[in-house]
Formats: structure tokens, C-alpha cells, sequence
């Protein structure tokens, strides 16, 4: 008796020794009726090949792939547009499919039916490798019929080939277009900072930040040769002036000579001559060429008076007959000519150099104005240039890439295992059956043992009987097995009814 819903081990083996058959019996029929319906249920064939995706040959070091989505993503995508209706109804259409039912069926459900019947299970890395990369996957196309599954398998693989193909071309020729129109307006944009920075140089040519040292140095050449051409010019017009004074003495003597009053003395030319000298000695060095002149003056004025009277009256009287200017005063009137000459040339040259000056000063001045504006212009240029040398770059390599599209050379899908023709049904399997069927038919038998143990209300130790009748027990009367007699005959001993049998 099941006390509580709880089964003993006495209990199951009283049961099990009791229908021991049912276990069997259900076993075998299950698996029986798991094998028939195996039997019965409409076959379908699975159809499979494996695409691995092949490694450009080309070093990525050396060429960037155009495309670096992750292959699922790809993968996604291109199952959604090989699967969509418009890839698979001409597929439907080219071999043939569900022609009994297209005429009572919508398309779309038809179409449906066929995306169920296509599966593309990812090929999973190797544990422990580096490369998560996905190495690649499967195409597998479950049909009633293993030709037409085979067929479509081959078709599928193929649209996925193509399509890859496809889309890494054209991913790789539109990414080299967009990098060509980047690089058109990048370029203007360089063309357009160039002039501005030309402009700008032009505009501000000799103030310009590497040119603030020059300009410095130039300035200060400039301020020594202003100081050297005034001090020139106060010396070329202090000669003008002695010069006209000298000038004026001779013509003075000469003019007195021409009217016929004595001239002065040879003591006091001698006299007027060594003041000359002193006055120039004063101003200019022994090699002079005026204190030179002078002195030979004052030497030959001395021969003349050492001569005898007789040479100098007629020396005097030639002199007095000569109409013409002495060479002396020639001379200081051409001085005085050069000395005009001199200080025009150098009060011109101190206008040209006190210009230069204000002009360099002005370019000083306007130099940190101009370095910042400079700074900037050139900053702006940087960077265009920048910009414009990164896409450059990064169209060469697209292009390169592209090249690699087109020659197919770049990552490919390969097909290892071409779609395989079925010939088993890979539904349903009759060991999958034939092994749930077992279980099932394990599991009723079970299920029946075990009821029947809950649902048999027998007496069969104390314990059940205290339990039923609620009264102690008084006494047990053991089960007693008679001895075999000498004829063979058998009996027991004892009250027929004992602990342990049925009450």
C-alpha cells in the first residue's frame, strides 16, 4: 500500500514483479508505431556544400581592403537580399517548384516555403585561435526531392558568389568615386588657400615674420650710411664755403692787378698763403692734395722772391698783359663747381636713405600685425594641405583596392564541398524515430507501473493495517513452509494466512 504518494522499494519491486510485462510491452509497441510513422511521413532531402571565404593574396599591409564590415553583417545582409521574393521566385519558376500547388496557392506563401527550406548556418572558428574572423558557412536546401534540392543548393551558392562579388566591386568603385569627389573640392579648397597665401606675400613682401631680422640688420646699415653721408655733406659744404672764400681773395688780387693799382706784396701773399695752409693742416692731413697745392704755392712764391728784382718786374708786366683768368682762380671756381655737385649728390643720397629708413621702420612696426595674420594664413593652408594629401592617399588605396576587386584578388568566397546529392532523407530518420519511440515507450510503461502502484489500496505488512483500521496489531502470524514429505508430498504448517500475504 503507497502511503502518501511515496513508492518504497518493496513497493516497486512487488509491482514490478507483479506486471513486469507492461514495460515490453510498451517499449516494443512504441518503437513499433515510431518505425511505421517513419515510414509514413513524406521524405525530405537535404542538399549541402560549405563556402569558406579565401584571404586576399595581397597583404593587407601593403593594400587596405575597400570593405571592413564584419563578415556576419555581410552575410546578413546578403541572405536577406538572396532570400527576398524577387531572387526567389525565378528560382521557383526556373526548376519547377510546387507546380501542383501553384495554382491554388499565392505566390508569396510559395515563396516563403522555399525560404524556410534554405538554411545558412555560420561556420564558427576554431577555439583558441587568434582569427576571429568567420571562416566561413553553409548552404543547406531541404526538398522532397534530392535532384531539385541539389539544384537549388547550386543556385543559392551561386547567388551568393555573385552577389559578393558584386558588392565588393561596387562598394569599392563607389568608395573610389566619393574619394575623387573629395579630393575635386579638397583641392580647390588648397587652390584657394595657395592664392590667398600668395596674395598675402605680395601684399606684405619685405614684412613678412622671416624676414623681421633682415629688416632689422638693414636698419641699422641704413642709420650708419645716413650718419657717414651727413657727416660727408658737412665736410663737402665746409670745403664750398673755404673754397668761395679763397675763390674771393684771388679775384679780389686779380681784379686790382687788371686796373693798375700795385698789388700787394710778395711778404703779403706769402703771408696769406701760409694762413691758407695753416687753416687746411688744421683740417686735413699732410697728404692732402689742397695742403699739397698750398704748399707748393708757398714754395714757388718763396723762388720768385729770392730772384733778382729784374725777373719779378717782368714777371709783372707779363702778368699784367695776359688777359685771361689765372689758372688759380680756374681752379678754385672748378672746386667750388664739384663742392655744388658733391653736396647736391649727397643731400639726394640722405632724401633716398631717410626713405628707406621709414620704409624699413614702417615693416618693423607692422611686423607682429603681419605675423599673426601670417600665422593664420598659414595655418589654414596646413591644413587644407593636410586634408587634401590624406585623401590622396586614401584614394590611391581605394583605387588600388578596386584593382584588387576586379582582378580577384581580393577576399572571395570559395566553394570546398560542392552542393552534395542526398540519399538518405534527412527526415525523417528512422534511427531518431526508433530511439524516441524506445524512450517514449520506456517512459509509458513507467508512467502505467507507477499509477498502478498508487492506485493498489492492499494491506500488505503492520503498518498497513494500523494505517487502514486505525487498531494496534496484536500479534504476526509468520508464513511457514512445510518440509517435503517422502512420498513428495507438500504442506504447511500453521494458519494460512501470515505476515506479509495479502489480508
Amino acid at each position: 500500500m503507497v502511503r502518501n504518494g511515496e513508492i518504497s522499494i518493496g513497493d516497486a519491486k512487488r509491482v514490478l514483479r507483479g506486471y513486469w510485462w507492461i514495460l515490453p510491452l510498451t517499449t516494443v509497441g512504441c518503437t513499433v508505431l515510431a518505425l511505421a510513422t517513419a515510414l509514413v511521413l513524406p521524405k525530405r532531402y537535404t542538399s549541402q556544400t560549405m563556402v569558406l571565404v579565401e584571404q586576399p593574396t595581397v597583404s593587407s599591409d601593403y593594400v587596405k581592403p575597400a570593405i571592413t564590415e564584419d563578415l556576419n553583417h555581410r552575410l546578413a545582409s546578403m541572405k536577406e537580399q538572396i532570400l527576398s521574393r524577387t531572387r526567389l521566385q525565378p528560382i521557383i519558376e526556373k526548376f519547377d517548384l510546387y507546380a501542383v500547388e501553384r495554382d491554388r496557392v499565392h505566390m508569396d506563401d510559395l515563396v516563403e516555403r522555399l525560404r524556410n527550406a534554405v538554411t545558412i548556418p555560420p561556420i564558427e572558428a576554431m577555439p583558441g585561435t587568434q582569427n576571429r574572423q568567420l571562416p566561413g558557412f553553409y548552404v543547406n536546401v531541404t526538398f522532397d526531392n534530392p535532384q531539385l534540392a541539389q539544384q537549388v543548393c547550386t543556385e543559392i551558392t551561386s547567388m551568393f558568389l555573385e552577389q559578393n562579388s558584386r558588392e565588393r566591386e561596387q562598394q569599392a568603385s563607389r568608395t573610389t568615386s566619393f574619394l575623387s569627389r573629395q579630393l575635386d573640392e579638397a583641392k580647390a579648397k588648397l587652390d584657394g588657400q595657395d592664392a590667398k597665401l600668395a596674395q598675402f606675400k605680395r601684399q606684405y613682401l619685405g614684412s613678412l615674420p622671416d624676414e623681421e631680422q633682415t629688416n632689422l640688420s638693414l636698419l641699422m646699415g641704413m642709420n650708419s650710411q645716413l650718419e657717414a653721408n651727413t657727416q660727408a655733406l658737412s665736410r663737402a659744404q665746409q670745403d664750398k664755403v673755404f673754397n668761395e672764400s679763397l675763390l674771393g681773395q684771388q679775384e679780389a688780387n686779380w681784379k686790382a692787378a687788371q686796373s693798375g693799382q700795385s698789388p700787394e706784396t710778395a711778404e703779403q701773399q706769402l703771408s696769406a698763403l701760409q694762413e691758407q695752409l695753416a687753416a687746411l693742416q688744421a683740417r686735413y692731413t699732410p697728404e692732402h692734395p689742397d695742403v699739397i697745392k698750398i704748399q707748393n704755392q708757398i714754395n714757388e712764391l718763396k723762388k720768385r722772391m729770392a730772384q733778382t728784382p729784374k725777373t719779378k718786374d717782368v714777371e709783372n708786366r707779363a702778368a699784367q698783359m695776359a688777359p685771361s683768368e689765372p689758372p688759380q682762380l680756374q681752379q678754385l671756381r672748378a672746386k667750388r663747381r664739384k663742392d655744388e655737385l658733391n653736396i647736391a649728390d649727397l643731400t639726394r643720397r640722405q632724401g633716398q636713405i631717410q626713405d628707406q629708413i621709414r620704409i624699413l621702420e614702417g615693416r618693423v612696426q607692422a611686423s607682429p600685425m603681419v605675423e599673426q595674420q601670417y600665422k593664420e594664413l598659414t595655418r589654414n593652408y596646413q591644413s587644407a594641405l593636410d586634408f587634401y594629401n590624406e585623401l590622396l592617399k586614401k584614394r590611391e588605396q581605394s583605387a588600388m583596392a578596386t584593382d584588387l576587386e576586379h582582378q580577384q584578388e581580393s577576399e572571395q568566397f570559395r566553394v570546398y564541398d560542392p552542393p552534395s546529392l542526398p540519399e538518405k532523407p534527412s527526415f525523417p530518420k528512422k534511427t531518431y524515430f526508433a530511439g524516441g519511440g524506445l524512450g517514449a515507450g520506456l517512459a509509458l510503461g513507467l508512467g502505467i507501473l507507477f499509477v498502478i502502484a498508487v492506485s493498489d489500496k492492499a494491506m500488505y505488512t503492520g503498518q498497513d493495517v494500523e494505517l487502514c483500521l486505525k487498531v494496534p496489531v496484536l500479534a504476526l502470524v509468520p508464513r511457514l513452509e512445510a518440509a517435503s514429505a517422502p512420498g513428495g508430498m507438500t504442506g504447511t504448517v500453521g494458519s494460512s494466512y501470515a505476515a506479509g500475504k495479502k489480508i
